[in-house]
């Protein structure tokens, strides 16, 4: 026994030194062949109605999804953009038997999900309630009713996000990337606008239902804890009685590339950084043969991953970004490519170089084996863990349906993708890669970046577009004799005058933000020279700013900071109601730059400049005399930050106008304030302002 114990002993200890012997990691380990997928079969079968039915049974856990895609080509909205989102929106808002509150109460009741979309609706539950669920679901597709109330309601939701895109960087870059690669014209091109909204009707939501929601060109897709036969039975009994209909297809103009690179700018006043874009259309349909090997392609430049050359290009080597990525995506109509950053204002044009350099090389010279590799095992990862949802078997047995692609398409997806090669990746870059046919758009400070453009445009002009990817109308000169003081002195007598003004001792306003959660704000001033601004969530305060008139003190995480200098030079003028109508005691100039547009509206320009030289810009409205529109640039720990803010829905207190709704864009957040209650003079004490 004692024997067979060392003999043991040996053995295990030669095994780890067996384990622990040196690697010669010099040498690049063959990779292993790729693995066979089982991905699980699926059932299909069509309704009468021609409603295409995929079964994918999985008894893991006692639950079951349901997901219906109306099957419709892209749709151009034209003057009425966003009707046909808002009316997926309002499906489950109301149907001819249940209002949205009804409906809402009966999905928590069963512990259900429920959402609809444009192109559908997606329903979840356990095993048990499944019927209940799809009676819910059914009546929101088959019997909608769009409530006028709540189309009103989503309009304006919806209208007060624009407000906030119209300022955003990168909602901009996305509007003109989209208006040059496909074109304004095309239903990937055109913008939804707050005017496009506020055309919107009811009739448009009931015809756009009844023309595309019909059970032949779509397909239910049944997801969990089901048999195919239970599956089949629930099909017919809650979406066999659909009535289908002949549904119209539409076509599109292929979106032409321009003639060589063509510069794009859409002018964004105070921006420091700039958001860059290089794209253009490509024709890539889904599961085509070259597919696989373009994803390849564009992980290799910046798909992301990490390692992407981009990033590792502008991030790590140049210090340009935190990041740049690009994008290769296939579509049924007509796919894009696109690769973007956001980058400081002084290496704007340095960076457009850089995104030249890597596209031109990707297309010009075979990448190393070992990046190959690296990117195929990502992807082998990453193809490996979406397999472990249901919801994937499913996702992938609806393309292969909608898209006509073979049975087979993804059980060999892995062999397929370990055949590509560094020469398919090569030969995929060079019929889909455009470094010198590709619009480079770019959103930023016009006097600080557009001229260092010209260079990469192949007519050497920059193009300017306004935020929605339209021609860009320059400011026009102002009235002769007219001052930027004159417009601020207009602003004053629309909002009530300095006589009205002054009758303000105290004012409290109080309201709400939607950042997830909801943050209560409370703001109240004193005597044109006190001022306070309380943020609460669930009754708890989170952050409170004081000023008594000489000092203030600054609350927020159970910690109190005094104000500096700055930030008491600020709350003076914030706490007085008549600023503008003295701002030569506040040491402020105002300089009229000339006639502009706001939301597509006229509007004066204004360039204010602080005591300190700090500037704004504020746009004025010509019609009405309001502000409605102001940037500036604040320093802040974490650099440099653009502040939009968009002033809107003035209402009218004891002949004191202010503004309502109020979006401001910090940096990458965006947010809107609506005021429920606005009080003038109302009893305040001043121990409300003690900074004690």
């Amino acid at each position: 026994m004692k024997s067979f114990k060392y003999t043991l002993l040996i053995a295990i200890s030669a095994l780890f030194v067996a384990c622990a012997a040196p690697v010669d990691r010099s040498i690049v380990p063959m990779p292993a062949s790729a693995p066979s997928i089982q991905l699980g079969d699926y059932s299909s079968f069509t309704l009468d109605n021609g409603l295409k039915v995929i079964v994918v049974q999985n008894n893991k856990l006692p639950r079951v999804s349901y997901q219906l895609t109306v099957d419709r080509d892209p749709i151009f909205e034209g003057d009425k953009a966003g009707y046909v989102s808002m009316a997926g929106d309002l499906l489950k808002k109301g149907t001819a038997t249940k209002s949205k509150a009804e409906i809402d109460q009966a999905v928590d009741f069963i512990g259900a999900d429920l959402s609809t979309y444009s192109s559908g609706a997606y329903g979840a539950a356990l095993t048990k309630h499944t019927d209940a669920l799809l009676e819910l679901m059914a009546d929101v597709v088959l019997n909608p009713a769009f409530p006028q109330e709540e189309l009103d309601k989503l309009k304006k939701q919806t209208i007060s996000g624009l407000a906030s895109a119209t300022t955003d960087a990168n909602s901009i870059s996305d509007n003109i990337s989209n208006a040059m690669c496909y074109g304004l014209d095309h239903p990937y091109g055109e913008p939804q606008t707050e005017k496009s909204t506020e055309a919107i009707t009811r009739d448009d939501l009931l015809a756009y239902y009844n023309t595309f929601f019909r059970p032949n060109i779509s397909y239910l897709t049944i997801v969990g804890d089901i048999t195919p036969e239970a599956a089949k039975a629930q099909a017919e009994k809650y979406f066999g009685a659909w009535k289908q209909a002949e549904v119209p297809s539409m076509s599109y103009e292929k979106p032409a590339i321009p003639d060589g690179n063509k510069v794009c700018f859409a002018p964004l006043s105070g921006a420091v950084q700039s958001v860059i874009n290089v794209t253009f259309p490509v024709d890539l349909k889904p599961g085509e043969n070259d597919a696989i090997a373009a994803s390849v392609m564009n992980s290799v430049l910046g798909g992301g991953v990490f390692g992407g050359r981009l990033m590792q290009n502008l991030r790590e080597d140049k210090a340009f970004t935190y990041g740049a990525r690009s994008s290769m995506s296939p579509d049924p109509v007509c796919g894009s490519f696109s690769a973007y950053a956001s980058v400081r204002n002084e290496v704007t044009d340095s960076s457009i170089v850089e995104f030249l350099y890597e596209i031109d090389r990707l297309a010009s010279e075979p990448i190393e084996d070992s990046t190959l590799q690296f990117i195929k095992n990502n992807m082998t990862g990453s193809f490996a863990r979406s397999l472990e949802s249901p919801q994937t078997i499913a996702r992938f047995a609806l393309n292969i349906e909608r898209y006509g692609l073979p049975k087979d398409y993804y059980a060999s997806y892995l062999t397929k993708l370990e055949a590509v090669t560094k020469e398919d990746v090569l030969r995929v870059a060079r019929k889909f890669l455009r470094p010198e046919n590709a619009y480079i758009t770019v959103v930023g400070n016009k006097d600080e970046v557009a001229e260092k453009l010209e260079r990469f445009s192949y007519d050497g002009k920059v193009k300017f577009l306004d935020i929605y990817g339209r021609d860009y109308v320059d400011l026009a000169p102002a009235p002769e004799g007219m001052t930027g003081k004159d417009v601020v002195l207009n602003y004053v007598k629309a909002i009530g005058g300095v006589d009205a003004l002054a009758k303000v001792k105290s004012t409290s306003m109080s309201g709400e933000m939607d950042m997830g959660q909801v943050i209560n704000i409370t703001q109240k001033t004193k005597d044109n020279s006190m001022m306070s601004l309380e943020m609460s969530m669930g009754g708890m305060v989170v952050m409170k700013q004081v000023f008594d008139g000489k000092a203030g003190v600054v609350s927020q995480m159970g910690q109190q900071m005094p104000m500096g200098e700055d930030e008491i030079a600020q709350m003076k003028k914030q706490s007085d109601l008549l600023y503008e109508a003295k701002l030569d005691d506040y040491g402020t100039t105002s300089e009229l730059k000339g006639i502009g547009t706001f939301d597509d509206k006229a509007a004066y320009v204004v360039e204010m400049t602080e005591q300190d030289g700090s500037l704004s810009t504020v746009y004025f409205s010509v019609e009405t005399g309001l502000k409605v529109y102001e940037t500036s640039t604040e320093s802040t720990p974490q650099g440099d930050m653009t502040i939009a803010t968009t002033y809107k829905e003035y209402m009218d207190v004891k002949g004191v106008k202010f503004p309502n709704v109020i979006s401001q864009t910090v940096g990458p957040q965006s947010f809107v304030i609506t005021y429920k209650d606005i009080q003038v003079n109302p009893k305040l004490k001043n121990s409300d302002f003690s900074v004690n």
